[in-house]
């Protein structure tokens, strides 16, 4: 595991994508951006998990659930977005 922000300044999204990427790592985020970057811009990433509107209490067992219910799709390159009433996951363009 690893915390882009212990790691000091801000590398940029596309720069975390990509060591995401090259490191073969799931990322998990609260940032809408990184859609953008892999469904509108067409970059590479190993899985992505984004939550939205989860306490902070509530988000480290959250992301445990869905790697766990969705660990096929996430391997596959999936991106999946989930809030506290609905799930949505995006298939990794083939």
């Amino acid at each position: 595991m690893a915390w882009v922000a212990a790691e000091g300044a801000d590398p940029g999204d596309e720069a975390v994508l990509a060591r995401a990427l090259t490191e073969d790592r799931l990322l998990v985020t609260l940032d809408k951006d990184f859609g953008e970057l892999v469904h509108v811009r067409g970059l590479g990433h190993a899985g992505i998990v984004r939550l939205h509107g989860f306490a902070v209490r509530e988000q480290a067992d959250r992301i445990e659930q869905l790697v766990e219910q969705y660990a096929a799709e996430l391997a596959a390159g999936a991106l999946i977005v989930a809030t506290p009433n609905r799930v949505r996951i995006r298939a990794a363009r083939g």
